[in-house]
C-alpha cells in the first residue's frame, strides 16, 4: 500500500515526518483543506494502480503539493498514526530538503526506558509536547533515506540521539520491533523509482 509511505516518507523522514515552519491546515470554509485531502486520496490511488502495471520504461509522474500532503494527514490518515502522535504537518521546503512537526506524547517513551542517570535525557521526557525535526530526503532507484540536520522537542534543540529513542519506538511493529533507525535506507513502494522535492511539492517518478 502507499497510504503507509506518505507516513513514513513524509511524515516519518520529515521527522520521520515529525514543521518548525507549519501552515495552516484548514481555511476559513474548510472546503479547500477537503478538497486537498480528495486529490491526495486520488493521486494516492493513481500511484497504487501505476505500481500494479508492468514497467513499461518510461517515467511516469505525479505532483502531490505540500497542502494537499497536509491536509491528506489532517483529514484522512489519523488512524493510520501511531497512537500518542497527533497534528503532524509537513512543510516542503525544496532542493530535497523537508521538515515535520507532531505532537508526541512522551510519557509513554520516558517509562518503556530506564534512565541511566540525573543527566539522562530521558528524564526530560514529558508530557505532550511538539516534535520538530529538518533534514534532506534523497531517493534513488527505488530507496530513500532520511539525512537529520535538527530537531527539537517542546522547542529545545535535543541531539540526534534523543529524537532516535523517540522514533523507534513509535515506529516499531511486530515484523519490526525495534523501531525504524533514522540512518536506515527505505524502499520506497508501488515501484516507485524516487521522489524529486521542491518547494512545496513534490514529484513521484515511477
Amino acid at each position: 500500500m502507499f497510504e503507509p509511505m506518505v507516513r513514513s516518507s513524509f511524515v516519518l523522514a520529515a521527522a520521520i515526518s515529525v514543521a518548525a515552519m507549519a501552515y495552516p491546515l484548514v481555511s476559513a470554509t474548510g472546503q479547500a483543506s477537503r478538497r486537498d485531502a480528495d486529490q491526495m486520496k486520488q493521486k494516492v490511488a493513481a500511484i497504487e494502480r501505476l505500481g500494479e502495471r508492468p514497467d513499461r520504461g518510461e517515467p511516469r509522474r505525479t505532483t502531490v503539493t505540500e497542502n494537499e500532503v497536509n491536509a491528506y494527514l489532517a483529514l484522512d490518515a489519523r488512524e493510520e498514526l501511531p497512537p500518542g502522535v497527533v497534528d503532524p504537518v509537513v512543510t516542503i521546503l525544496g532542493t530535497g530538503r523537508v521538515s515535520g512537526r507532531a505532537i508526541v506524547d512522551l510519557d509513554a517513551v520516558r517509562k518503556q526506558k530506564k534512565p541511566t542517570s540525573m543527566l539522562d535525557p530521558a528524564n526530560y521526557l514529558m508530557g505532550r509536547v511538539p516534535i520538530t525535526a529538518t533534514g534532506v530526503l534523497s531517493t534513488s532507484n527505488g530507496l530513500g533515506r532520511f539525512q537529520l540536520e535538527s530537531a527539537t522537542v517542546g522547542g529545545v534543540p535535543v541531539p540526534k540521539m534523543m529524537l532516535q529513542e523517540i522514533v523507534s519506538y513509535y515506529s516499531r511493529t511486530p515484523q519490526n520491533p525495534s523501531g525504524i533507525n533514522i540512518d536506515d535506507p527505505f524502499p520506497l513502494p508501488a515501484r516507485i523509482r524516487e521522489i524529486q522535492v521542491d518547494r512545496g511539492q513534490a514529484v513521484v517518478v515511477q
